[in-house]
């Protein structure tokens, strides 16, 4: 419903109270600004109160105001510029008890994360993932992160796991020309959303690969051409979004795969500790004098 909200308002603007209107004339216009504020913030900025904009909410349909805000924050945050971020998020977060307030929204972002995600479609991409010929990875900028870590821990437990790596799309293309029925393509994108990404996900997709997308809902441009959807909130905090979710999401996925190959992961990691140890690898820990 997110994208359609304006329309959803002016379809019914005939039908508002004259306090809903107000409402509604400053959601169409500053529609930015809207989706960060609170009810409260809201009503007092049209001159309404806020049982009058939880009650607006009502009758577009959302089960309360934060749904309708959600809506819109889903909307907007793929649109506003890094400036526009740090100036919304200045007046969410305010000047004090920052470490606090974030790390408490990454925890509530978890829990939200964990009651949203499809299982189904979860142990469906496991699945995908321990039976598919290759494995590719895709992720870039702030994703690139996040593509890394899967590609690091899936290069010890898996033998077809391939870290698609891109400066330009013509070598995102010449990486995954071969990409087949037979493989799965996980990618990886967060608002704002990597063109390349979504062109690569496209072009797996049109050649049959199993597509998994770990990205932030419904909305998002590779959810359309994903076989399975793996969503974890990603809201905006300053001029990054956080991405706490998304890893503890990614960390479920690596430990589900794992599981699947147990005796496979048990040798794998048999045989490194005996490599590190032959090689020094990591730092042996002292003994006390």
């Amino acid at each position: 419903m997110s994208l359609d909200v304006l329309n959803q308002i002016e379809t019914v603007f005939s039908t508002f109270s004259k306090g809903q209107k107000y409402i509604a004339r400053y959601i169409m216009e500053h529609y930015d600004k809207a989706a960060f504020m609170t009810a409260s913030k809201l009503g007092s900025i049209v001159g309404v109160s806020e049982s009058t904009v939880v009650r607006f909410a009502s009758e577009l349909g959302y089960d309360g105001y934060p749904q309708l805000q959600h809506a819109l924050q889903e909307m907007v945050r793929s649109k506003l510029t890094s400036v526009q971020r740090i100036e919304v998020s200045t007046n969410m977060l305010g000047q004090g008890n920052i470490l606090e307030k974030v790390c408490n929204a990454d925890i509530e972002k978890i829990h939200k994360t964990l009651s949203e995600i499809s299982r189904k479609d979860f142990d469906a991409a496991v699945n995908a993932i321990v039976k598919a010929h290759k494995v590719y990875i895709i992720g870039v900028r702030s994703a690139a992160t996040l593509a890394n870590f899967i590609g690091f821990y899936f290069n010890l437990i898996l033998d077809n796991a391939i870290l698609i790596h891109m400066a330009s799309d013509s070598e995102l293309f010449e990486q995954i020309l071969r990409v087949d029925e037979n493989d799965v393509v996980i990618g990886i994108s967060f608002p704002r959303y990597s063109t390349r990404t979504v062109k690569a996900m496209k072009y797996a997709s049109s050649r049959g690969a199993d597509v998994i997308s770990i990205t932030d809902s419904k909305l998002s441009p590779l959810y359309a051409y994903s076989k399975y959807n793996l969503l974890a909130r990603s809201d905006m905090v300053s001029f990054l979004d956080s991405l706490v979710a998304p890893l503890s999401l990614i960390n479920a996925l690596i430990v589900a795969v794992g599981m699947k190959r147990q005796d496979q992961v048990y040798r794998t990691f048999a045989e490194l500790e005996r490599i590190w140890e032959e090689y020094d690898v990591y730092e042996k820990p002292g003994t006390e004098e």
